[in-house]
């Protein structure tokens, strides 16, 4: 396998990628909803956000993901209130990282990384969630696409924290669960580092990944061999 570059920059994505989606699903529970809803309204809510995008336009998460499980709801027939969708999406405010998140940051923030995070969602969401791992300190920006006004995969997102940083895409790489993710950023310019952490096929239909490894801690492993080459 040839060298990879070391990029100067790891951008990271947030929802899954970082944090533990898991815990959401006992609000789904609460709510009516059997658990294993939470995939359907994530993958949807992310089919919507993508859908406006490619029609030239924006919309916040929250209020599509709020559209999404509203609809859920009265599919169901429960109760479809914004105290209702408001407890479910609050969740999101009280994830917690995955256990190899921490030490991993730590490991490539002291080889001299710099480590931006950008997400679809609101950047504030994980503000209680960085904190609390005492990793806060080490992400030079906590990204979203409010700005840009597209959601990734849409270039215009990475290159947005492209300009941030100060640097051209090239010095970057993406660091994702989400192969959909991994392909637009290489798309972009970008490297991919692809987190492989259920151990499933990626898609051939997209662009394959620079590396890929199954969880932060390997991806520092891994970094630390750019460094001796």
């Amino acid at each position: 396998m040839p060298a990879i570059p070391r990029p100067e920059v790891l951008v990271l994505d947030v929802n899954e990628t970082l944090s533990d989606l898991e815990p959401l699903r006992a609000r789904f529970e609460t709510a009516g909803l059997p658990g294993h809803s939470l995939d359907e309204w994530f993958a949807a809510t992310l089919r919507d956000g993508f859908a406006l995008t490619a029609a030239g336009s924006y919309g916040n998460f929250r209020t599509i993901g709020g559209d999404v499980l509203r609809s859920m709801l009265v599919s169901a027939g429960l109760d479809a209130e914004e105290a209702t969708i408001g407890g479910v999406l609050s969740g999101f405010t009280e994830l917690g990282l995955h256990p190899d998140v921490a030490p991993g940051l730590q490991r490539l923030h002291d080889q001299g990384l710099r480590l931006v995070t950008l997400t679809n969602g609101a950047a504030a969401m994980s503000e209680r969630m960085f904190t609390e791992a005492s990793v806060l300190p080490l992400l030079e920006h906590r990204l979203d696409v409010e700005a840009p006004g597209r959601w990734k995969p849409h270039p215009a997102a990475y290159q947005y924290a492209a300009e941030v940083c100060g640097v051209e895409v090239d010095r970057m790489a993406l660091v994702a669960v989400h192969p959909w993710d991994i392909d637009g950023a290489r798309r972009a310019g970008l490297q991919g580092f692809h987190l492989d952490r259920r151990a499933t096929p990626y898609p051939e239909a997209f662009l394959a990944p620079d590396l890929q490894v199954p969880d932060l801690t390997a991806l520092a492993e891994a970094v630390q061999t750019m460094l001796s080459h």
